[in-house]
């Protein structure tokens, strides 16, 4: 039996890199969202936060030659990419923190090997400025550490951040934890309510 205040639960909203949860937006065209951005994907196709919009997106930042954490994220994101295939309103978008090594043909090796489905989840590369800045001032994906820091300070997080069809972030879970991830899959349902 699912009570009223399960029936009502709302993710918070975020716009700051501490993640302090706001419950009410007064102007959602003002609030912190993902800024506009144009990157290049796994297809040579370009990618910008008009791909974005009217889509609840995973975003995370990763390296095609990681050997650490990167492979378990992938799984994590192959995960969803399963739970969420016939769902075309769930976009993943994985960014490359190293675009100088991971040129497209790269990336489309990689998706290659991962399995990864090209309407689904994308592989997205492009000026290191561009993803750093997106990663640390928009995406905040690095939380409190990584704001200030610059483009020569190497970005690597495990976290997935959750951003809803306006490109407003929802939520940031640990990839990593199986918990986390079944939270990021319930909260993903959660937004599709929002409609």
């Amino acid at each position: 039996m699912i009570s009223c205040a399960e029936n009502a639960r709302k993710l918070p909203y975020y716009d700051t890199a501490d993640f302090t949860p706001k419950w009410e937006i007064n102007d959602p065209a003002t609030f912190h969202s993902i800024r506009k951005f144009s990157l290049t994907d796994q297809e040579g196709q370009s990618f910008s936060e008009k791909d974005l919009d009217g889509k609840i997106c995973v975003a995370d930042f990763f390296f095609t030659s990681c050997p650490g954490i990167c492979p378990k994220m992938a799984v994590s994101m192959a995960d969803l990419q399963d739970e969420f295939i016939n769902d075309s309103d769930v976009l993943l978008i994985s960014h490359s923190v190293m675009p100088e090594k991971d040129s497209v043909p790269v990336l489309k090796k990689y998706a290659d090997e991962k399995n990864v489905q090209y309407g689904k989840w994308k592989l997205l590369t492009g000026s290191v400025g561009e993803i750093y800045d997106l990663g640390r001032k928009y995406y905040y994906v690095e939380e409190d550490l990584g704001v200030n820091s610059d483009s020569s300070i190497f970005l690597h997080t495990e976290n997935f951040v959750l951003i809803d069809k306006q490109r407003h972030i929802r939520g940031i879970y640990n990839s990593l934890d199986p918990n986390n991830m079944i939270s990021l899959k319930n909260d993903i349902k959660e937004l599709r309510k929002e409609d």
